[in-house]
């Protein structure tokens, strides 16, 4: 009796020895599927969900035909399905955009005169205006092609973007040889504002900046996507579109030049940024 508890003892001991070595080294299942006479082992790796990629944040730059822009966009992606969560089909974004518009008819030029009042010697002939523009916007992204994962490949998309467009102008000051003081462009310095002969210089920015005029609008682009980046987290993006902006009022920005409440413009921009 006493032989048999002891040889059972020791098969309980060796047991529980050889269940603590298979807790250690995980769970095998052999594979019998397998022409081989010796069995393969297979070892089960447990599977984890891709991180979901659902915000994305992005500074840009544009080169406008018309000017330059500087922009941020953020906003949220959507994937295709819950098995591609981690990647970055298509986007839903808010945009904020700064641009200053410029006539394509604008020359700078350097006068030889002296002003009395100091400022620059150099001075755009005819402009009258400054014109800035504010422009938030709500975007949608939408993958068209490409692969949008880490191999590298350029994916594009197509972005469409409107909102309102908050314009603002500030008159173009310049100093006149004789005049202490700077003058704009009015019926009654028409005469002196278009004189090369007499024209000192521009007299600074901050000449006007208290007779900012605000001018509402809308504006709408329609922009192809390029983005370079070969990770999912970071974005390397080149952008080219079109840009229409409509303004309640006539826009003047030349006195040679007519006045337009209507404007459109293509544009070259890069953009980066990153996801999470």
């Amino acid at each position: 009796m006493k032989d048999k508890t002891r040889i059972l003892f020791i098969l309980f001991v060796f047991f529980c020895f050889a269940i603590s070595s298979i807790a250690q080294e995980g769970v095998h299942i052999y594979d019998t599927t397998t022409t081989n006479k010796k069995p393969t082992l297979v070892h089960i790796i447990p599977q984890h969900a891709p991180k979901p990629v659902t915000h994305e944040f992005s500074l840009g730059f544009r080169l406008n035909t018309d000017g330059w822009s500087i922009y941020t966009d953020f906003g949220k992606s959507k994937a295709v399905d819950e098995k591609h969560i981690d990647r970055f089909y298509n986007l839903k974004f808010w945009q904020i955009e700064f641009s200053e518009k410029k006539d394509p008819h604008e020359l700078k030029s350097t006068s030889t005169n002296v002003s009395p009042s100091g400022g620059s010697s150099t001075y755009i002939f005819g402009k009258v205006n400054n014109f800035y523009t504010l422009k938030p916007a709500l975007g949608f992204r939408k993958m068209i092609a490409g692969k949008p994962d880490d191999n590298g490949v350029v994916s594009i998309h197509w972005v469409n973007t409107g909102g309102i467009a908050i314009g603002i102008l500030k008159p173009y000051y310049i100093n006149v040889a004789g005049d202490p003081a700077a003058i704009k462009y009015n019926a009654n310095t028409k005469n002196d504002f278009l004189n090369s002969a007499s024209i000192a210089g521009s007299a600074g920015f901050n000449t006007g900046i208290n007779e900012l005029t605000v001018v509402p609008g809308l504006h709408y682009k329609s922009v192809l996507h390029f983005d370079f980046s070969g990770s999912l987290n970071y974005i390397i993006a080149i952008e080219t579109g079109v840009n229409i902006e409509y303004y309640l009022q006539d826009v003047q920005i030349m006195a040679t030049q007519s006045s337009s409440p209507a404007f459109v413009d293509i544009f070259l921009a890069f953009q980066f940024g990153k996801r999470w």
